[in-house]
């Protein structure tokens, strides 16, 4: 793990994205009905998403434990896309990039565990780091 004891806390962000592809609208339209067997697609995916960025470090040998100040995930349909972005926030000497990232992808894990059943053909695509803010480097997307 790298030595961050001289580094100084400042506000940190970043943004993360992924993107589920479905195979059908059938599929889609059951999400957005609440009629998938699993249970509501959003909110289970979102709590997953939460527990995952909280737990980045238990999981991920060389990142620190962290104090996550913030953590918002929203969706946005597009045809048969389902564009995931999740914002993570702290005041820290480390940044919270890995946790955004390691987020989205849980989120999007959450969406294939549960759509399986109704819809053979989901997909995973575009686990990407959008923007990061803070500490040494910036990262902004364009």
């Amino acid at each position: 793990m790298v030595d961050i004891t001289q580094k100084q806390s400042t506000h940190r962000t970043a943004i993360a994205q992924a993107v589920v592809k479905v195979s059908s609208s059938i599929t889609i339209k059951a999400i957005e009905q609440g009629t998938v067997p699993k249970g509501n697609v959003f909110e289970m995916s979102r709590a997953a998403g939460f527990l995952a960025v909280k737990k980045t470090s238990d999981l991920l040998p060389d990142c620190h434990p962290l104090p996550v100040e913030y953590c918002g995930i929203t969706y946005e349909v597009n045809g048969l896309e389902i564009l995931i972005e999740i914002v993570v926030k702290t005041f820290y000497k480390t940044g919270v990039e890995v946790e955004a990232m390691h987020g989205a992808s849980v989120v999007a894990l959450t969406m294939y565990d549960m759509l399986k059943p109704i819809d053979k053909g989901v997909e995973i695509h575009h686990i990407k780091l959008l923007k990061k803010t803070g500490g040494k480097s910036d990262i902004k997307s364009d």
